[in-house]
């Protein structure tokens, strides 16, 4: 579904990704684990447009989507669920889902918006609230569902655990894992490490904007070197 090759971005003259390749199949749940400042972020964003790469190419599902503008990769079947969340404090919460469906113009919308509240009931309850006075989770909850109100083929994760209590962390992860077992093709990147390996089929590691390992997230859980340095033991 999504393959990267030799993929490089710079801000400015720091070289932030550097030759990047790896893939995602169809219906794979995909990891990329690293430390802060290894280029994880950049790399979802690159994918989604956000980022222009200084050079190598992006295909989306055999097709070449390296210069297409966000807009179009999101009516393509890419979403992104970005590190902070990225929520509109002054808007409710339905109005905040409802963007994520800004590039459709079918009849579905609102059947969607009811099938977001089923997965999280508690947005239903919390939908004339402001965004902006939810809790983390609940406000991860709705950048989830703002994601998934534009249909997407491949979601792209960026750090969803980040800030949440162990408790809402697993209700997240719960939640993803059904949407991949919906057959919602996954790619995360999670600096949890062991979260994100727990949870992948596969797992890729950046270090200083380059891959340095990859291979089956289970394997890799039980890597002493992976261990030693990301997962603490």
């Amino acid at each position: 579904m999504l393959e990267l090759k030799k993929l490089s971005v710079n801000y400015g003259k720091i070289e932030a990704l550097r030759e990047i390749s790896l893939e995602v199949k169809e219906g794979e749940m995909v990891s990329l684990i690293g430390a802060n400042g290894a280029g994880k972020t950049t790399l979802l964003r690159t994918i989604s447009g956000l980022e222009k790469p200084r050079s190598g190419a992006i295909f989306y599902r055999g097709e070449e989507i390296t210069a297409l503008p966000s807009d179009r990769r999101v009516r393509l079947g890419i979403a992104q669920v970005p590190e902070g969340r990225g929520l509109f404090g002054v808007l409710s919460v339905e109005d905040n889902l409802l963007l994520g469906a800004y590039t459709r113009r079918d009849r579905e919308i609102a059947a969607d918006l009811e099938e977001v509240y089923r997965r999280f009931p508690i947005l239903r309850e919390k939908r004339r609230d402001y965004a902006g006075t939810l809790s983390g989770g609940q406000q991860q909850m709705v950048a989830v569902g703002r994601a998934l109100m534009s249909r997407p083929r491949l979601l792209l994760l960026d750090e969803p655990s980040m800030g949440l209590a162990p408790v809402v962390v697993e209700e997240i992860f719960d939640a993803i894992i059904r949407l991949r077992e919906s057959g919602t093709t996954i790619f995360l990147v999670e600096q949890n490490a062991h979260l994100a390996l727990s949870h992948s089929d596969r797992t890729y590691v950046l270090e200083n904007g380059r891959i340095v390992r990859e291979g089956p997230s289970a394997e890799l859980l039980d890597d002493e070197s992976i261990k030693e340095a990301y997962l603490g033991d």
